[in-house]
């Protein structure tokens, strides 16, 4: 009971509030209602009277929706018998005559419920159908526009319900839906045309025997209607012609009404033609304008008919119009051609929008790239046969029968649809229509180049677009066509149809490399420019052509212009003469100009003068940085004459007409916009226009204002208050065409141009230019030309009133909006008055779009001037103002003023202005008399609301119920009002922002107000607000999410996915993107699940995509059928964001078979073709084929989807790389597998290839790069995977015939350089990675590679050059950087050991591969030499420039050097490495093998062998140069590098020093030039500071260690040289050789030792801090023992470096240095011995500190060991050095800290290499010799016998006339018990024969007498020696072996021994018989027999007791 109590209406709460509240209460209700409804128990009885008491409440338009549907699913759902007394109900409610004020929401609601219940419910309650149709139908006539709406609403609901069962009202039904299809009520309309869709399912006569009359009464529809209201009647017409054509399947069987059968596609389209040339009119009027000539067919009509065209062939599909795509062509092309259509050239230019509108949104939307490529065909066959027609009827000799202008001008109609069309068509395509292009049969190129002869300019323009595009589609196809272009102009140019076409041809292709990376030739733009001086030069020989060739000259300097700076720069003294050429040399010879000439003279004139300021607008716009201030002086004079021949043009245009306005007005335009982009600086007082003749021109509002209005007032504006996706067809009938400005060719981007009609154009410019010039007069012309405009606006009247108003508000917001951008004053405060008059004055414009312009003026003047008290008096003007307006136009312009207001000006936002403010608009807004005023009160309310900040958190609650109470009280036939709300609705939200999720009771209930506004929204019709609700609760989720229902939103959002319209998918996507962030899975199973569930009768294909592939599938979907690039990135944002969530948390096979549905959703590849073009190859042909799969849920996907799709499976890979290690390990994850339910990449591994040999295969060459950028990654991901079936083998072996397969059409000879390029990278990858073992398998790739050097040994002479020079640089460095990289890896991989999990190439193969590498390793060290040279001369600093070669480089030219510069900063590195290592394998021994072949230099010039003077240079010149080639640029960049420079680039300049201080050479160069040594370092310690990876580090360090040993070479060969040189005199006379000299000083910044100090300097204290002074105790965790393994191998590296350094001083300068090294080396050491207590005490180190102990060590046995240190100048100072770090070394012992232990092995191997390293003159000095003694003996006393025994016999080596009893004491009576105790037994037993051999023949004998007492203790019987431990057993063996050897040599001494000493004569027997029992034990054999054979046997080792 207690679910079901929750269902029913608290009505005791419900009648405790206010109005507004109650409203609020009930529509939640409602809506909790809907929603549980279905899942709980119902009280059904209760509900429905609760729900009737609300019904007769007066709700709301959204409540009464509400209301209508919970009662019929309460219905529905429970008991149906009530329904019809419901239903009796509603209709007494409608024939009541109720007039209150309570009694029309009453009967709307009754209404609303009767629509509802009939839907739901359907035939059960088809017994009252007739009398609610009757009584709907009398209320319909008597009822107003809202009643109306709602009756049209609640038939198509009940029609929907009913189906057939309404087959007895149909009639009548589409009798009053025909009424209201004309409503004067715009919503009225819509819901007409949405009943009358609805009655066509099932009223088979609407498109039957009443089509013609619904198609007319359409017609009628869309004369003066909105856009809403064109939408939904093209949408009703569009089906009923497609149901005409294709009738429905479960209509086919159907009888027909009237006998008329299926309609033909010819009626159909003579239909909507029909409607386009006559509109709705009838018969009468139609003939009557028909007769006069003129056509009263509006615009409305001709958009309208347009969508309804679309709306047709998207509901037959898009195998329908592939099947007759021919016939509709036809068809269609009658429209374009028909007079009527076409009677003026406006009409023109409608027809010829509309009709490109129809196909782009059928051909570019509804087709899949293989249809485009058929439709492509088709529409090149018609272009040709209606060329062929008109060429036909031109050439016929009989006068009579020629064409007629009428047909050129008709067919050039038809032309210019089909040519830019095609031009679509094919840049959509691509590099996919290649084959299209290049087909013969096809001829597309004839045909389109055919055209550029015909008569029409205008046609002649559309085929240079279309050439434009096929150029940007396929760059290859550029240069050839501008070859064919240029040669049949000069060819052709005596005749003008030719001149005129061709040249627009070439102006468009020169202008299509800016879309074009690759670029044309250089040579093209001299071919260019010459062309055009030829053209002009040649223009006054022919005045029938005079006009053709100097328009083409022009034209074709501003398409050269466009190509840049680099190459415009060397033809910019040439272009500055032709332009100053075209005007007169002075004002008096200009002025002389004007008394000569006749008309086609100034035509002629005007025309060369407006195409050279045009050249010169396109110098600013594309060549900013060469316009200097030389330049801009150098064009002051033509710029002067030609602003002063504006003042003149009016008397011309009195002498000559007419016939010169159309080049006065391009002139004109010209020049303004030429001013407008020179700074006025550089003209002033020169050339300064007329104000006068700026302003009264030409006024178009649609195109002037929105530029000027913000962006955010447009959408309440009628015109941009619909979808984007209709703005082409709805701006672009404003007369806007190519032909209106041919120069727009030249505009950078792929639309197509359509240029405003000139006298527009000029008004746009003419008001940009007065903003940009005003500033720069004098402060009394500003007042005064705003007061002449004052009283000229007060003068007019009417409309010509309006327009000058809006001219002169567009001029003063123009430069209002240019002062704010800098911050520039307005001037005196004289001009505020008369403009704050012009602007309030266009506030109460009748023009929305004045209005709009005016406010933000408005706003502008008061942010411009900036005075607080001209703020607050233009406020209070508007609130004074407000007071007295009583027009709705007044009072909205006034209104958004006070928004506007705010936007700009913030320091108005006091709190009293604020609540007055807020005040006035809400009053303003809850004035339902006017929509608005409402609309824009609300608009100004929500910018306020934006800009107030925090200040407006005190109204939010108010603002809150105001925009509830009007969301629910607001009829929906006014959706502005609407979206206004939603915006403030939007605002608010964005205002409290994290406040909406407080605790407090107000902020805990406003999150409550978004979510019911929202709601209320989402169920409005109007697509933009329901755009705005998801907006809404997008924000919503940014603050709160826990209190947005996904549940529900998601499946309103997956609905509104299929939307028809642009912001509705727009705002669902955004949405998306945001809550994928968040909640990916959720969202992905809530979205599957849901469409699971919808019953929807006409599914979408979204639908069922997400049915199959869940949510994402349906965006790849949506994906490829968007163009909005806004929507299509952020499609692609939400699929990474999803992607990201789940790839790798189990949906990672999902991810990537969804990735290859899509990528196979294609039509073939070219892999495909190729395999069975050529079944011949060889293995290669074993590979999978790139076909798609066919039974995929996509289906024919453009290219675009398909490289996203690669792009996502290349972010998987990288995604799984930071993930589990399981997805690049087969045999992990295998074993992964078989537990868990997991997905690995690897495991996908054949998907993974696949699907990059699809993609590398594919004709889209963005495509091919996305594939082969694939095949890198998992080459360099999978590489080093083994195979766990085949051991010894990598997993990607069994893919190498798909890798080398995929390669090969990227080295094709038509292959673009950037596509070869990617391949060669990954060749190089795939050869370097180490996968294929058989040399035969990778000379596959190698010959790809081959091929490709050929092709750069060919060089720029080897064939046609299609592409820029930049592009080829690209391919030859790509070539020379692979091969680099091959023979970089190669001879790394021969030095290095096998990497772990990792096979390398077998000896053969390794061999094998090197020989292939080797054979043109003599070409490629010529060509890696030139690269160097050409990238070190690129790097020069600027000031160098002029030494740059003329020509250019090696690999570049002079003309692209800016665009090469890219290409070798990326390649340089690894050519470098390779160079370096070959210099090392010829150990610069130079060779006589360079290639004959080489077409291109082979050697730089300066590297060549002549020198300056002609001789020949020197093998040793040349290595030096080459040494210095690679020294300058490793050091150039090593000095600086970039951050955004790759470590590989660092790693490889490290690699290349490395490998050149390899060889002798070399490293005797710089061990000679101490200078560059000191740079080197200076450079490496630089590089060790700012590079923290170790391998860096290390390589730093290794460098240092080998610039240390040049230097010691170089010393080592002087001293020896001098040696030689003075062998008979004495040493000392000898010249000290080292740093220091005879002084011992080390200058810093010369000196190599000095450097190198600091480098290990730096190395030793970053990672032992300890060690500096000033440091210690500073840095936590500065012990050895915190220190990584690599930081152990760094800090060894500088210890040796460091122990070095001594030897390449001189021995005074050894000095100096000494005790710095002497204290780094007992600092680190000290480090060292000093442990930790958890590492345990004297046990010894391990791991990478081992490592540090080792290296210590070595080099302090290094540096006492030095030279030095015996020198006679050295050695008094170096023994007292030494004797104080003696000193140090034993003061080690003492720790100091209780908790750290002493490392007594370390400190006393180091004390003993000490004592045995130094002299006596060291060691022996007291007290350094008994503090020695002692440290000794403290360690004998040890415990542990490794310290003890074994450091004491250490000693004992050293100091053995001391300490006989110290050995035996410790020796005697020791039985070890472990390995470590017989080490230290055997050690001491090994010290005391060591003292036996050093002592005297005197004192032998007693010492062998303390000896061999001491040994035989150690003997066992052969009782013991079966159960003694191992250790004693051994020491056993030990003892008698030393007795046996012993004996003998001391035989007097051991037999006086043994015979004074029973015990141990009987233990030495003892022994000596249980030793040879053991033996005989083990030697005995298995058999009885064999043992007798054994006891014969002596043994091998006699032992002996008798020694006499």
């Amino acid at each position: 009971m207690e679910r079901t109590q929750c269902l029913l209406l608290d009505e005791e709460a419900v009648r405790q509030l206010s109005d507004h509240q109650r409203a609020e209460f009930i529509f939640s209700w409602l809506s909790h209602l809907k929603k549980t409804l279905p899942t709980t128990d119902r009280n059904q009885r209760h509900l429905v009277e609760q729900l009737s008491a609300v019904l007769i409440g007066s709700p709301g338009p959204p409540t009464r929706w509400l209301l209508a549907h919970c009662l019929a699913l309460l219905l529905r759902l429970g008991d149906p018998l009530p329904a019809s007394l419901l239903v009796e109900r509603c209709n007494d409610i409608i024939r009541s005559k109720d007039d209150s004020p309570s009694g029309l929401p009453t009967r709307l609601a009754a209404v609303a419920c009767l629509g509802s219940l009939y839907q739901q419910l359907g035939r059960m309650l088809i017994a009252s159908f007739k009398d609610t149709f009757s009584n709907l139908m009398k209320a319909m006539k008597n009822a107003e526009s809202q009643g109306r709406y709602e009756i049209m609403l609640c038939l198509e609901k009940i029609l929907c319900g009913l189906g057939v069962g309404a087959i007895s009202c149909h009639r009548d039904v589409y009798k009053a839906a025909r009424t209201c299809l004309t409503d004067r009520s715009m919503a009225v309309r819509c819901a007409a045309a949405k009943c009358l869709l609805e009655l066509q399912r099932e009223a088979v006569f609407l498109w039957t025997s009443e089509l013609d009359n619904v198609a007319s009464l359409c017609f009628r529809a869309f004369e003066g209607s909105s856009s809403s209201v064109r939408v939904s009647v093209s949408e009703l017409l569009g089906t009923l012609l497609a149901a005409a054509v294709e009738p429905p399947p479960q209509r086919l069987a159907a009888p027909r009404q009237g006998g008329r059968g299926r309609t033909s596609l010819e009626e159909v389209m003579d239909l909507l033609l029909g409607g386009f040339l006559r509109g709705g009119a009838g018969f009468l009027r139609a003939s009557g304008d028909m007769l006069k000539g003129t056509s009263s067919v509006s615009k409305d009509i001709r958009m309208g008919v347009t969508q309804a065209c679309v709306v047709f062939v998207s509901s037959l599909g898009a195998s329908w119009l592939e099947s007759n795509f021919s016939s509709f062509l036809s068809l269609l092309m009658e429209l374009a051609s028909h007079g009527k259509a076409t009677q003026t050239a406006s009409d023109a230019v409608v027809t010829r929008h509309c009709v490109s509108f129809i196909l782009r949104s059928t051909l570019g939307s509804l087709l899949g790239e293989k249809a485009q490529t058929n439709a492509a065909k088709q529409l090149c066959v018609y272009v040709a046969a209606h060329k062929r027609t008109i060429d036909a009827a031109l050439s016929d000799g009989n006068v009579e029968s020629r064409g007629s202008c009428a047909d050129v001008s008709s067919s050039q109609h038809v032309l210019v649809c089909c040519l830019m069309e095609l031009g679509a068509l094919v840049q959509g395509l691509g590099s996919t229509a290649g084959p299209l292009v290049t087909d013969a049969s096809t001829g597309l190129l004839d045909s389109v180049v055919s055209v550029l002869l015909h008569p029409a300019y205008s046609a002649r323009l559309a085929a240079a677009w279309c050439l434009r595009c096929i150029a940007m589609a396929m760059p290859s196809q550029c240069s050839l066509l501008l070859d064919r272009c240029t040669e049949r102009l000069v060819a052709l140019k005596s005749s003008p149809e030719a001149v005129s076409g061709y040249a627009a041809a070439v102006t468009a292709l020169v202008a299509a490399v800016q879309q074009c990376p690759l670029g044309i030739p250089s040579t093209k733009g001299k071919v260019v420019l010459g062309l055009a001086e030829d053209l002009l030069r040649s223009a006054a020989q022919n005045s029938r052509i005079s006009l053709q060739r100097t328009q083409a000259g022009w034209m074709l300097i501003s398409s050269l212009i466009t190509l840049g700076p680099a190459v415009v720069e060397l033809h910019l003294p040439r272009l500055l003469l032709l332009c100053r050429c075209v005007f007169p040399a002075s004002l008096r010879e200009q002025d002389m100009e004007l008394r000569r000439g006749d008309y086609f003279t100034w035509q002629v004139t005007l025309e060369g003068r407006a195409g050279a300021l045009c050249a010169m607008k396109n110098l600013l716009l594309h060549c900013r940085n060469l316009v200097t201030d030389d330049i801009i002086s150098r064009l002051l004079t033509p710029l002067a004459c030609s602003v002063a021949l504006l003042t003149k043009l009016p008397v011309l245009l009195r002498s000559y007409g007419s016939s010169i306005r159309t080049w006065s007005v391009l002139y004109r335009l010209r020049v303004y916009e030429l001013l407008v982009m020179l700074p006025p600086h550089s003209y002033h007082g020169n050339a300064r226009p007329p104000f006068h003749r700026l302003l009264p021109l030409p006024l178009r509002q649609l195109t002037l204002l929105p530029p000027l209005c913000h962006h955010d007032d447009l959408p309440p504006i009628g015109h941009a208050l619909r979808d984007p996706a209709h703005h082409y067809i709805e701006e672009q009938v404003g007369g806007a065409s190519l032909d209106n400005d041919p120069f727009s060719l030249c505009n950078p981007g792929d639309e197509a141009p359509a240029s405003l009609p000139p006298p527009i154009a000029l008004t746009a410019a003419a008001v940009q230019l007065f903003g940009t010039l005003f500033p720069h007069i004098i402060s009394a012309q500003k007042v005064k030309i705003l007061e002449q405009f004052v009283e000229t606006v007060n003068q007019v009247k009417g409309q010509r009133q309006q327009t000058v108003q809006t001219h002169v508000c567009a001029a003063l917001c123009s430069l209002l909006k240019l002062q704010a951008g800098v911050r520039g004053p307005l001037g005196p405060e004289d001009v505020r008055p008369p403009a704050l008059s012009l602007l309030s004055g266009a506030l109460e414009s009748s023009s929305p779009l004045l209005r709009c312009l005016a406010a933000e003026g408005l706003a502008r003047l008061v942010q411009v001037v900036n005075d607080p008290g001209f703020t607050v008096s233009v406020s209070l003007l508007c609130f004074d103002r407000l007071k007295t307006a009583r027009d709705a136009a007044s009072r909205s312009g006034l209104a958004l003023a006070l928004g506007a207001l705010y936007r700009y000006v913030g320091g108005i936002s006091s709190p009293q202005h604020l609540s007055t403010c807020v005040g006035v608009l809400f009053t303003l807004s809850q004035d339902s008399t006017s929509p608005e005023v409402q609309t824009w009160s609300l608009h100004s309310l929500s910018l306020v609301v934006d800009l107030s900040g925090g200040l407006y958190r005190v109204h939010a609650e108010p603002s809150f119920t105001l925009v509830l109470r009007l969301l629910l009280s607001t009829p929906p036939t006014h959706p502005e009002v609407h979206l206004s709300l939603g915006r403030c609705l939007h605002a608010l939200t964005t205002c409290l922002g994290p406040d909406l999720q407080g605790k407090t009771w107000s902020s805990g209930t406003l999150y409550l107000h978004v979510l019911l506004g929202s709601a209320v929204m989402q169920g409005s019709p109007d697509c933009l607000v329901q755009s705005r609700a998801v907006s809404c609760l997008q924000q919503l989720h940014m603050f709160c999410p826990p209190h947005v229902d996904l549940s529900g939103l998601v499946p309103a959002l997956c609905t509104h996915l299929s939307s028809s319209y642009l912001s509705l998918r727009g705002a669902v996507v955004a949405c998306l993107r945001q809550l994928v962030q968040r909640e990916a899975l959720e969202v992905s199973q809530l979205a599957v699940t849901v469409v699971k569930e919808l019953n929807r009768r006409d599914n979408t294909q979204l639908d069922v995509t997400i049915k199959e592939v869940g949510l994402e599938g349906a965006l790849f979907t949506l994906l490829d059928q968007e163009s909005d690039p806004g929507l299509r990135r952020d499609i692609q944002e939400t699929l990474v964001h999803m992607m990201t969530s789940s790839a790798t948390t189990g949906k990672l096979g999902h991810w990537l078979k969804l990735c290859k549905d899509v990528l196979s959703a294609s039509t073939g590849g070219q892999g495909e073709d190729e395999e069975e073009a050529d079944p011949g190859r060889d293995d290669d042909s074993s590979v999978f084929r790139a076909r798609s799969d066919g039974g995929g849920p996509f289906t024919a996907l453009r290219w675009a989807t398909r490289r996203f799709a690669m792009e996502c499976v290349c972010r998987i890979i990288a995604q799984c790389e930071s993930a589990d290690p399981a997805h690049f390990d087969m045999t992990l994850a295998q074993e992964r597998r078989l537990h868990e339910s997991t997905d690995f990449l690897v495991l996908h591994l054949g998907d993974l290839v696949r699907m990059a040999f699809m993609a590398a295969t594919d004709h889209s060459d963005q495509l091919r790069l996305a594939g082969l950028q694939t095949l890198l990654v998992v080459i360099r991901r999978f590489s080093d995977v083994p195979e766990p079936e085949f051991p010894g083998h990598v997993i990607l072996e069994q893919y190498q015939a798909n890798v080398g397969a995929a390669l090969r059409p990227a080295f094709s000879a038509d292959a673009p350089p950037d596509v070869t390029s990617k391949a060669c990278q990954v060749c190089s990858a795939w050869i370097a990675s180490g996968v294929v073992s058989d040399i035969r398998d990778l000379r596959r790739v190698h010959q790809l590679l081959a091929s490709s050097l050929v092709k750069v040994q060919s060089g720029r002479d080897g064939s046609v050059q299609l592409y820029n020079e930049a592009a080829a640089t690209m391919e030859t460095l790509s070539v020379l950087k692979a091969w680099a990289e091959v023979g970089s890896y190669r001879t790394d991989a021969e030095t290095q050991s096998p990497k772990p999990l990792q096979r390398q190439f077998s000896l053969s193969g390794g061999a094998g591969l090197l020989k292939l590498v080797q054979s043109d390793l003599s070409t490629l060290s010529c060509l890696w030499l030139s690269a160097l040279q050409d990238y070190a001369l690129l790097t020069l600093p600027p000031e160098y420039a002029p030494q740059l070669p003329a020509a250019g480089g090696s690999f570049y030219t002079a003309e692209t050097v800016n665009q090469s510069r890219g290409h070798y900063a990326s390649s340089w590195a690894p050519i470098l490495h390779a160079t370096a290592l070959w210099l090392h394998s010829t150990g610069f021994v130079m060779t006589d093998d360079t290639p004959v072949n080489l077409s291109r230099p082979a050697t730089p010039t300066s590297m060549g062998h002549t020198s300056s003077v002609g001789g020949a240079k020197s093998p040793e010149d040349i290595n030096t140069e080459r040494l210095h080639l690679i020294l300058g640029i490793s050091v150039e960049f090593l000095c600086s590098p970039r951050s955004g420079d790759q470590m590989e680039n660092i790693t490889s300049c490290l690699r290349a020093l490395q490998a050149l201080l390899d060889v002798p050479w070399p490293r005797a160069r710089i061990g000679h030039d101490q200078a560059l040594s000191v740079e080197l370092l200076g450079v490496l310690h630089r590089l060790m500071v700012t590079r923290e990876a170790e391998s860096v580090q290390l390589a730093v360090l290794d460098l240092l260690r080998q610039i240390v040993t040049a230097a010691q070479e170089h010393v080592r060969e002087k001293r020896h040289s001098a040696e030689v040189d003075d062998g008979a005199a004495e040493k000392e006379t000898l010249p000290e050789f080292g740093e220091g000299r005879d002084t011992g000083g080390l200058i810093p910044g010369r000196s190599l030792v000095f450097a190198a100090l600091e480098l290990c300097l730096c190395v030793l204290v970053r990672k032992l801090p300890q060690l500096s002074p000033k440091l210690a105790g500073t840095s936590p965790g500065g012990s050895v023992w915190t220190l990584s393994d690599s930081d152990c191998r760094l800090v060894s590296s500088a210890l040796c470096v460091l122990s070095e350094l001594p030897s390449v001083c001189s021995p005074e300068g050894s000095v100096s240095i000494l005790p710095t090294v002497l204290y780094l080396l007992l600092g680190v050491l000290r480090e060292l011995v000093h442990q930790p207590m958890v590492t345990g005490s004297g046990g010894g180190t391990g791991g990478g500190a081992s490592l540090v102990v080792q290296s210590a060590l070595q080099a302090l046995k290094t540096v006492l060991t030095s030279p030095m240190s015996q020198q006679e100048k050295s050695r008094g100072a170096w023994n007292l050095l030494l004797r104080s770090a003696l000193n140090t070394l034993l003061t080690l012992w003492d720790a100091g800290d209780p908790g750290v232990a002493v490392d007594q092995v370390s400190l006393l191997t180091a004390l003993t290499i000490f004592l045995l390293s130094t002299g006596p003159d060291v060691c022996t000095i007291n007290p350094l010799h008994t503090l020695s003694l002692q440290r000794f003996t403290a360690c004998m006393d040890a415990k542990d016998p490794v310290v003890g025994v074994w450091l004491g016999s250490r000693y004992v080596l050293m100091h053995h006339h001391l300490c006989a009893d110290i050995c035996v004491g410790r020796v005697e009576g020791r039985r070890p018990q472990s390995p470590d105790e017989l080490t230290g037994v055997l050690d001491g037993i090994r010290a005391m024969e060591v003292l036996v051999q050093a002592a005297d023949e005197s004192q032998r004998p007693q010492l062998i007498t303390v000896l061999l007492p001491l040994l035989i203790s150690f003997l066992l019987d052969e009782n013991a020696l079966g159960s003694a431990p191992a250790a004693s057993r051994s020491l056993h063996e030990a003892a008698l072996k030393d007795l046996m050897r012993l004996g003998p040599q001391h035989s007097a001494v051991f037999r006086s021994l043994v015979s004074s000493s029973p015990h141990l004569k009987s233990r030495l027997e003892a022994a000596v018989k249980g030793n040879q029992e053991s033996l005989n034990a083990k030697s005995g054999p298995a058999h009885p027999s064999s043992r007798q054979g054994a006891a014969k046997v002596s043994p091998s080792i006699t032992l002996k007791t008798n020694f006499l």
